[in-house]
């Protein structure tokens, strides 16, 4: 029985790197595009705005994060790129994937931002306030700068969880680090060989980006 065999590397090993630098690509993308969007639910969640007395905003906001926080990551993806056309809106795989995990990410780092803004002494809002601030002049100037240290860290990690939830793009077609497995794979009939090879790309991602949010972490509780 013959061993592991990564002869194959010589010749598509760009292949890979191909792969992870759509990965980085979709997943920067995607954590940007996440936290504005995660920042807006977040500050809906809080708002008092009501209509009949119903807080409306603070209503849309919770059913939309636990509806998606409720429901599977490739369930939305396979909605926003089969169900969408449905619509009349059709859209080619990189979109659908960058608007379905960015939707994904939203839900999870609204609820970063509100433990991150909970996580500050009350009080000093009402300080704030005492001395004429209003309350978003307060949330700017006073609660946000302090609520960053908390809410940096746990964004850092949801980070590190949209580079692996990226490989469900590779169910779509998107040509992602999974998927470049799947291509070399069918073009070596190795099945075994690729998947490590891509869980080392992983791993080397993943752990850069761990220490680096680490390093960050300490200088921010130092300041």
């Amino acid at each position: 029985m013959g061993g592991l065999d990564f002869s194959f590397l010589k010749e598509y090993f760009p292949v890979f790197l191909e792969g992870a630098k759509w990965t980085l690509i979709i997943s920067v993308i995607t954590v940007v595009l996440g936290a504005l969007l995660g920042t807006i639910l977040c500050f809906m969640k809080r708002s008092k705005f009501s209509i009949f007395k119903v807080k409306i905003l603070r209503v849309i906001s919770t059913a939309y994060v636990e509806v998606i926080r409720g429901t599977p990551l490739l369930l939305q993806i396979y909605i926003v790129y089969f169900g969408l056309p449905s619509f009349g809106i059709q859209l080619e795989v990189l979109p659908s994937c960058i608007i379905a995990i960015s939707l994904n990410s939203a839900a999870y780092v609204s609820e970063i931002i509100r433990a991150g803004i909970d996580a500050v002494d009350k009080g000093q809002l009402e300080a704030a306030r005492s001395l004429g601030m209003t309350e978003g002049m307060a949330m700017r100037l006073i609660i946000l700068p302090q609520a960053i240290k908390n809410i940096l860290p746990a964004i850092g990690n949801e980070f590190v969880a949209i580079i692996k939830e990226s490989s469900m793009a590779s169910t779509i077609g998107v040509a992602e680090l999974m998927y470049s497995s799947k291509i070399v794979t069918g073009a070596t009939y190795k099945g075994f060989e690729p998947l490590i090879v891509i869980a080392m790309f992983y791993f080397v991602m993943t752990f850069s980006l761990g220490r680096a949010m680490s390093y960050i972490e300490k200088r921010l509780s130092k300041s």
